[in-house]
């Protein structure tokens, strides 16, 4: 490796040394996901409780098991601040009592947001090995980790040998990072859902109304997982998602996803985080149909429409009879965040050919309660409006509401809500005059 080598070694550090770089009352964000640092935060985490801060704003999205044994820890709250751009396990309880913040954004904004909006002080990422030129490669999540590298007066960086490789713009040099620690440990593993009952008609009606040669996005879940299942007698099929997903490893194996017909990127599959299993991960490493970019790039509407025949595939929690999506809160408890439901819902109709699909069990709780709703609950958030809605899918069939009046799109809600609640919802539709 030679020059670049030396550099490294001289910037190689114990994650102790390395969180002493950051100055205290630093605002800083953190590789989301798969790509979080566990050594790096645990040593955040403990310089913060032995007095080494006294006060650090931190953010991410989808903080997971590192940021949940770490810094979210409740015995470093008073010194660490969590505000989170999108919610999960790890930190939705802090948000909704108070003890964290959260911060609305449209993922492929967020780059921007950083660069602009943000005086971020410091970055702490997840890397792969250095090669012999002296790149690592952010592998699972480049998403908005280079905005943050950008903008950062001090960069820390966790060499794991586990992180995948990955070719596209993914690459960090050793140059633009002030210190680097080796921590090598399995990357955390998304579990695959338990299959229902209604996931094989989704996606078997779903995949019906893909064609050949289509580009696809697609989130995780059982429904998604169904629709990949379903498209394994597809031909030419393209990839260009925010997430990469172990139902796309398969297209791609059995040769259905080759990217053939793709004219924004041919013949390689993009995306801009990555999460599943192992067998995933180590799929994503060194090869060359995969490419991955910041999400300003994936999740930019116009570079989505640039494909012919993108079909878009996401989920929501509660929908009401004039299409507006809820995808993020229950009421006013926030749940998740708008991440790119909204990029893709506005990218894929933008597409010659394509359609935006959310896609959604008819029930919750067990069937007590219906996800077709008269009005969405008080303080529910809107993240995809109705205006933006194309498809919308549930196992009682799909309806699609572009150019449809208020009337026509609650007559085809109530279809493709549970039929235990068809006859509430029109009474409740006729009520509001919208039939």
């Amino acid at each position: 490796m030679g020059h670049w080598e030396d550099v490294y070694r001289n910037k190689l550090h114990s994650a102790d040394d390395a969180a002493s770089l950051i100055p205290d009352k630093s605002f800083i964000v953190q590789s989301l996901a798969v790509g979080e640092p566990p050594a790096l935060l645990e040593a955040v985490a403990n310089r913060a409780r032995n007095g080494g801060f006294t006060e650090l704003r931190m953010t991410s999205l989808l903080p997971m098991a590192a940021s949940a044994r770490t810094i979210l820890q409740e015995d470093v709250r008073d010194v660490i601040h969590w505000e989170s751009m999108f919610a999960s396990g790890a930190d939705r309880g802090l948000i909704n009592s108070g003890a964290a913040l959260f911060n609305p954004a449209f993922f492929h904004q967020i780059p921007r947001l950083i660069t602009e909006n943000m005086d971020v002080n410091v970055a702490l990422i997840g890397v792969s090995r250095i090669d012999r030129h002296g790149y690592m490669s952010l592998g699972t999540n480049v998403d908005v980790a280079k905005a943050a590298i950008a903008k950062a007066d001090v960069v820390l960086a966790e060499v794991n040998q586990h992180m995948p490789r990955v070719h596209g713009d993914s690459w960090v040099h050793i140059s633009e990072v002030d210190a680097v620690i080796e921590h090598d440990a399995l990357l955390n593993e998304l579990p695959t859902p338990p299959e229902r009952e209604e996931d094989e008609a989704m996606g078997n009606l779903i995949a019906e109304m893909i064609p050949n040669g289509a580009c696809i996005q697609l989130g995780i879940g059982g429904v998604p997982n169904a629709v990949a299942k379903s498209l394994m007698n597809h031909r030419d099929l393209g990839i260009h998602t925010e997430m990469f997903v172990d139902s796309m490893v398969d297209l791609v194996e059995r040769g259905v996803a080759n990217g053939s017909q793709k004219a924004f990127h041919p013949g390689k599959a993009l995306y801009a985080f990555a999460a599943g299993s192992q067998r995933m991960y180590e799929f994503l490493d060194d090869n060359p149909y995969i490419e991955a970019h910041p999400v300003s790039y994936t999740n930019f509407p116009p570079n989505i429409a640039r494909n012919d025949n993108v079909i878009s595939v996401n989920s929501t929690i509660e929908v009401d009879l004039t299409g507006q999506c809820c995808s993020e809160s229950i009421g006013t408890d926030q749940f998740s965040g708008t991440g790119g439901q909204h990029d893709y819902a506005r990218g894929a109709y933008d597409s010659k050919g394509g359609k935006s699909m959310i896609a959604f069990y008819s029930t919750a709780r067990s069937g007590e309660v219906s996800r077709v709703v008269s009005t969405l609950r008080t303080g529910a958030i809107v993240t995809t409006p109705r205006n933006e809605v194309h498809w919308i899918v549930s196992e009682y069939g799909a309806a699609n509401l572009k150019g449809k009046s208020t009337r026509e799109r609650a007559k085809a809600m109530i279809s493709l809500a549970h039929p235990k609640f068809r006859d509430e919802l029109t009474a409740d539709a006729k009520k509001l005059n919208y039939i």
